[in-house]
This record gives C-alpha cells, sequence and structure tokens, in this order.
C-alpha cells in the first residue's frame, strides 16, 4: 500500500516531529489563517495528533480589516471542525496600536493565542511558518540593522508557540494543502506592495534569486540558524549582566554596564527598553546606538526618545527607560 504524496509526508513528518516530545495532556492548537500554509499544518495536525494520543484543536482570528472577513471566519472555522480538530475557536479583535497595520494585527494573534494556550494549560500553538517566511523575516531583519538578534529569524519553539514548518519551502507546504483537498484563502494583503513584507516576498527575493541564483531563500533560513545559536549564548551571558547591573529602585548602573563587552551592552540596554514598552520591530541599532551613549560617551547629553513613546535617560550614574 503506497503512502501519501511526499509533500503530504514532508508536512506530516514536520508536524510529527514536532509533537512527539509533547506531554500527553498537551493541547495543541492550530494558528490558522484560512491561507494555504496553516490550513496545510491544520491538515497533518489533525492526522497525526489522534496517533500520539494528543488533542488538538485550532483558533482563526478575524480582524476586521477587509469586508467580509466575519464570514471568511466562520468558512475557516468550519473547514478546521470537517478536519475532526475539536476545540474550533474563533476570535475577533480590533487591530490598533504600535507597528503599523502589519506589527498591530500580529501583536493581535499573539494575545489571542496567550489567552487560548493559558485557558488550556498544558497547550501550545502551531504556527504555520516556513522557510520562505523565515528568510523573508532575515531580509526585513537585515534591513531594519537590528543586529544578529533580528537576523536569527524566528525561532522553532519559542515558549508555547511552535513552528512546526520552519524547514518546509512554500511551494512543498502549498502542494500539500492541495493535495489533502483544502481549499485556502488567499489574503490580498499579501499581495499588497504596500506592506513591506509583501515587497520582500513578490520583488526582493525573486531579484536576489535571478541575481544571485537559485538557494538564496534556503541560504538565508541556514544563516537564521547558525546566528540564532550564537544569539541564545549571548543572550545567556546578557542576562548575567542585567542582574548584576540593576539598581536597587530601577535602573542600570551605567558603571557597569560601560565595563562589558559591547554586543552584551547593548543587548541589555535593548531588552530594556523593549520592556519598557519600545515595540520590537521599531526598535532599530541606530536607536540603541544612542542609548548606549549614555554609558559610554556620557557629556551631559539629554534624554534619547525611543519608539513606543519610551525615553531613555542617564541620572545620578543610572540608565533609565520611562514612557
Amino acid at each position: 500500500m503506497s503512502g501519501p504524496p511526499p509533500a503530504v509526508a514532508a508536512v506530516r513528518s514536520a508536524v510529527r516531529r514536532c509533537l512527539v516530545p509533547l506531554p500527553a495532556d498537551t493541547t495543541v492548537l492550530v494558528a490558522c489563517s484560512g491561507g494555504a500554509d496553516s490550513l496545510a499544518l491544520a491538515g497533518a495536525t489533525a492526522f497525526e495528533a489522534p496517533r500520539l494520543g494528543l488533542r488538538a484543536g485550532a483558533v482563526t482570528v478575524d480582524h476586521g480589516l477587509q469586508e467580509g472577513s466575519a464570514e471568511r471566519a466562520g468558512k475557516v472555522a468550519a473547514t478546521l471542525t470537517g478536519l475532526g480538530l475539536e476545540p474550533v475557536v474563533v476570535r475577533t479583535v480590533e487591530v490598533t496600536g504600535p507597528g503599523g497595520p502589519e506589527g498591530a494585527a500580529r501583536t493581535a494573534r499573539h494575545t489571542v493565542l496567550a489567552e487560548e494556550i493559558a485557558a488550556r494549560s498544558p497547550a501550545v500553538a502551531l504556527l504555520g511558518h516556513t522557510l520562505d517566511d523565515q528568510a523573508e523575516t532575515v531580509l526585513l531583519g537585515l534591513a531594519r540593522g537590528s543586529g544578529a538578534r533580528s537576523l536569527a529569524g524566528m525561532a522553532p519553539r519559542n515558549g508555547p508557540l511552535l513552528r512546526p514548518m520552519l524547514d518546509l519551502d512554500r511551494g512543498t507546504v502549498r502542494a500539500a494543502c492541495g493535495l489533502m483537498g483544502l481549499e485556502p484563502w488567499e489574503d490580498p494583503h499579501n499581495e499588497d506592495p504596500r506592506f513591506a513584507r509583501s515587497r520582500v516576498r513578490h520583488e526582493s527575493l525573486p531579484t536576489l534569486e535571478r541575481t544571485l541564483g537559485p538557494g538564496v531563500t534556503a541560504a538565508l533560513a541556514r544563516t537564521a540558524a547558525l546566528l540564532r545559536a550564537d544569539a541564545e549564548a549571548l543572550d545567556v551571558l546578557a542576562a548575567d549582566l542585567h542582574a548584576e547591573a540593576e539598581a536597587d529602585g530601577g535602573g542600570l548602573r551605567a558603571a557597569v554596564l560601560a565595563e562589558a563587552p559591547e554586543a552584551l551592552r547593548t543587548r541589555v540596554l535593548r531588552r530594556t527598553a523593549i520592556d519598557a514598552g519600545c515595540p520590537a520591530g521599531a526598535l532599530t541599532a541606530r536607536h540603541v546606538r544612542e542609548v548606549d551613549r549614555l554609558v559610554v560617551d556620557w557629556r551631559g547629553q539629554s534624554h534619547i526618545d525611543l519608539p513606543g513613546g519610551v525615553r531613555a535617560r542617564r541620572v545620578a550614574g543610572l540608565i533609565r527607560f520611562d514612557r
């Protein structure tokens, strides 16, 4: 008896590898937009999870950004239910806040997922990002100049958020979706050149492939994996530095930071700025460099204004971040 088509087998295998380490009482929630990638993920999860004794459901988010979005969310939910996923949750959100429409929508989705995971603990959410999404993320990080952590792209696991398909190219995943008999909905925002990721997907990466030859997308994803390992090691050291520099009552002791290597010092400053309310996607290397001057090139300069209404300043030998 023949097995499934190669594309379907590849997606199922990726999902199975992701699910095998999970405890038996874990609830697995597929984050599904109705696009081909997340539908393929849902189909593979519906097949694999019961065979591992895991309960699998799904979450779809109606962002309310397009006419008929509620109806589409309902159709996606019906498809997910038809796959045998349970529970299937539809959540409506209001997309507001910093980071532009893309960033605000992502924040809203992640808030919903965090709430649904917490309500079913122990639980995880599976995200449908592919190797191509990883390459796009690396290019966007390179354009922002946000350092190695940004170039490290998306992690296969970030707490309860798992990305089983980061090693699979988009073509394979979308072929699997069709072979599973699933009909995806294509978000028109994915084709809209107003959005940076759309421009990278349809203009920048194809240009690089034509100019430098095939394999650029995979090479960018490999680079992300290598940089992630380095970044994780540096993050551990930076956490130790943060603990050493933190002052009673808040703030970071500039004298302690000044003695540390730049790679660790700037990590501490960036992480503290984000914790204070700076949107990670808007905080560039230039911002961090200016804050670092408060530590290593202090000449009595005033505050540094950062994204998200955060202000960095040096007061009595302490670096403080305030809204």
